[in-house]
C-alpha cells in the first residue's frame, strides 16, 4: 500500500494581536495555534470575554494540517453572509499555515463599509497580522514495522540517525522486531537505503 507523504507545514508559535482602523471602525486580529475543534471553540470564547462590547467577533480556522479541508471552519457573527469569515480563511489557506485560529473583533464606528469593503477589512486585518507572526515548522512523522537478521541491526539503526529516525519498540526474538519512527518526507529514502545496505534482506510489516 502506498503511503501518502505528508509534507511539513507552519503553525502559529506565540498568540498575537494586531489593530488596524478602516473608515472609524476598529478590527482587532488575534491569531493563536489551536490543534483541535474544541480549541478553537475555548480560544474564540476567550476573545469575547475579552471583548465583550464588540460589535462583532469574526473568525476563521484550520486546526490540522493546511491541507486537511476537514478541519476548515469560518463564521460571519452576524456580518453580511460572505463579508468575514470566507475572506479570513482564504488569506489562511493562502499563507499554508496550519493549527491556527483567527478571530478578529470589530468595534464599529459609524460608518458602512459595504459588502467589499467588509471583505477587504477582514481579510486585510487577518493578512496583516500574518506578517507579525512568528512560526515554527512541524515535520509530520510516521511509524513502520520491520524485521530484520541480528547482523542487519547496525545497519539499519545507522540508516534511521541520517534520517533523523529512532527506534520505538525493539523485540529480540528469531529476527529482531522493530518498529521505527521517522520523518515521513524521509521515508521512502530509509527504506531505500536499508534495501541497499542489506541486499534486500529486509522484511517491512506494511508489504
Amino acid at each position: 500500500m502506498t503511503q501518502r507523504i505528508q509534507q511539513p507545514y507552519r503553525v502559529p508559535k506565540d498568540t498575537i494581536e494586531h489593530s488596524i482602523e478602516v473608515n472609524k471602525s476598529h478590527f482587532i486580529c488575534t491569531l493563536a495555534r489551536c490543534q483541535s475543534s474544541d480549541a478553537c471553540k475555548s480560544f474564540i470564547s476567550s476573545i469575547r470575554d475579552k471583548y465583550p462590547d464588540a460589535s462583532h467577533h469574526c473568525v476563521a480556522f484550520v486546526y490540522d494540517r493546511p491541507d486537511n479541508s476537514q478541519s476548515y471552519g469560518f463564521s460571519d457573527d452576524g456580518e453580511p453572509s460572505g463579508t468575514a469569515g470566507r475572506p479570513m480563511l482564504a488569506v489562511l489557506q493562502g499563507a499554508e499555515i496550519g493549527e491556527i485560529c483567527a478571530v478578529v473583533t470589530r468595534y464599529f464606528g459609524g460608518t458602512k463599509l459595504g459588502t467589499g469593503g467588509l471583505q477587504r477589512a477582514y481579510g486585510g486585518s487577518v493578512r496583516e497580522a500574518l506578517l507579525h507572526l512568528q512560526t515554527d515548522l512541524i515535520v509530520p512523522s510516521t511509524e513502520i514495522g520491520l524485521f530484520c537478521g541480528y547482523q542487519q541491526f547496525n545497519d539499519i539503526e545507522h540508516c534511521l540517525k541520517r534520517q533523523s529516525g529512532h527506534i520505538v519498540t525493539q523485540e529480540f526474538l528469531e529476527q529482531i522486531k522493530l518498529t521505527v519512527s521517522l520523518p515521513m518526507d524521509k521515508l521512502q529514502r530509509f527504506k531505500d537505503e536499508v534495501i541497499q545496505l542489506t541486499s534486500g534482506q529486509i522484511q517491512f510489516a506494511d508489504e
